[in-house]
């Protein structure tokens, strides 16, 4: 194990002793041994009243509010309604603002930010996954740290509030414990999936005495973090960067993540693998597959009797070339395959929410249209409540439901680009930019407010992030 690794417990036990006299912040996560600092606490949880904002519930009973309040306390939802009185919590004025559940991301390779001034979209010896397959196997922790934080920035500046970070270049526990410290001081909810290091052998089984070991550090927590397992790639695949197991390993690796009761995710870019795994018997309601662009009927069928997710990345699998695919939101859909939206990697593009559900409306009016229906509502809902069922916390997340964590945001609709609203869900979709991202709030902390971050020093991030880049280009001699 890295010699670096942190002792979080022994940091947590501190924390609370500070607490009990009270001293200590609301949350506090170490940031290792290294000799940096302890991350600025987060906002604490309060009670506050959001006030005449255009309300979307994304829950069918509760239906929406042109004119509505949302009562959160102590992280939790405890009323929407047009009208609420709840004297003595704070106000905050929604007035000319979507309100509306946080954008929930189920796949994104956040140790991948921080590569960015390396990669170009022109060069195909500079490309993605040259330079991230390049400069991988030097990550330290401190880089994973700093990168992931990167990433979570430009995640809660965009309006998510939940993150599953698809980790597939864990060299050490210590680098699965700077990302987890990473998500824990940014403040996101968010599942962290452990995976192989880039350019470990494809005859090698994962390590599951250290992915238990992170396992025992981490979980569990105060429930914002959650654990699991992401798999290298299984049959023909065009990224072989990342590792292409045979269906040998695959069970050994999907029963070592099944052992420990991890879910599973797979990238599934090239041709389908999801016969051979269901003969396999691999494939259950613990799994997320990711870019559905090469299914069959015969696919998704199964997919459906078996409760697997799928997991679209619009803006990025829409760069592809058209031997790689299309984007099938529709035919999924139709065979009631659970879907979800993700983000991918920022590496050669900006994190917009807004942008990915467009692409799908786009795309999927130029392939399939009317025949199978697809509103500007349903793409919101794919947005938020779809990616918390599929990354199982709908009871928690993913609506305006009371009783629900406060994860929420505010889009301001006054500005030039989206005025004036009509229909909010058409406003999203059509016209929204991040830019119109107002507030953000996760379990009741609000972590941005008037479009600036309450708590995260984002010209520490950026700084950190520059020093990073340029010392993983000189450790891989990149040029």
């Amino acid at each position: 194990m890295d010699t670096r690794k942190f002792n979080r417990r022994k940091l947590l036990e501190a924390a609370a002793a500070l607490a009990a006299a009270g001293l200590a912040p609301d949350r506090v996560f170490a940031q290792g041994t290294s000799g940096a600092r302890a991350a600025k606490p987060l906002p604490a949880r309060g009670e506050f009243v959001i006030r005449g904002a255009t309300v979307l519930t994304m829950d069918a009973k509760l239906g929406d509010f042109e004119h509505g309040d949302v009562h959160v306390r102590n992280g939790a939802i405890v009323a929407v309604a047009a009208t609420l009185a709840a004297p003595g919590a704070a106000a905050i004025d929604g007035r000319g603002m979507i309100c509306m559940p946080g954008f929930i991301d189920t796949h994104w390779h956040l140790w991948t930010t921080v590569c960015r001034p390396l990669i170009r979209i022109d060069d195909p010896k500079r490309g993605y996954f040259p330079v991230t397959g390049a400069l991988g196997p030097h990550f330290t922790p401190e880089d994973a740290y700093r990168s992931v934080r990167l990433g979570l920035a430009e995640a809660l500046s965009a309006g998510a509030t939940t993150v599953h970070n698809w980790a597939h270049n864990v060299r050490t526990p210590a680098h699965a414990g700077a990302e987890l410290r990473a998500m824990g001081d940014c403040g996101v909810r968010g599942r962290f999936s452990y995976g192989q290091a880039q350019g470990m052998p494809d005859n090698e089984p994962m390590n599951y005495d250290d992915v238990a070991s992170v396992k025992r550090e981490w979980m569990p927590n105060d429930g914002m973090l959650m654990f699991g397992m992401c798999s290298r790639n299984f049959g023909p695949s065009q990224t072989a960067l990342r590792g292409t197991i045979s269906l040998d390993m695959a069970r050994k690796d999907w029963g070592g993540a099944r052992a420990l009761g991890l879910p599973i995710t797979l990238h599934t870019s090239g041709p389908s693998p999801i016969k051979a795994l269901d003969e396999a018997k691999l494939l259950g309601p613990d799994v997320q597959l990711v870019h559905p662009l090469l299914t069959s009927a015969e696919d998704r069928e199964i997919l459906r009797q078996r409760g697997v997710s799928y997991s679209l990345a619009p803006i990025g699998e829409s760069r592809r070339p058209a031997s790689a695919g299309v984007i099938q939101l529709g035919e999924l859909l139709e065979a009631g395959v659970k879907v979800s939206l993700s983000i991918d990697t920022t590496g050669t593009y900006g994190c917009d929410y807004f942008e990915a559900m467009r692409i799908l409306y786009n795309l999927h009016q130029h392939r399939i249209g009317a025949r199978v229906p697809l509103t500007s509502k349903r793409l919101v809902q794919l947005a938020t409540l779809d990616g918390a069922v599929d990354l199982g916390i709908a009871e928690r997340t993913g609506s305006l439901t009371p009783g629900k964590r406060a994860d929420l945001i505010l889009v301001r609709t006054g500005e030039v680009n989206i005025a004036p609203v009509g229909d909010p869900y058409e406003a999203l979709i059509s016209f929204a930019q991040p830019r119109n991202i107002d507030t953000v709030i996760v379990d009741g902390r609000i972590l941005r407010r008037g479009g600036e971050f309450t708590a995260l020093d984002y010209a520490e991030v950026l700084r950190q992030a520059n020093e990073t880049a340029a010392a993983l280009r000189s450790r891989a001699n990149w040029t």
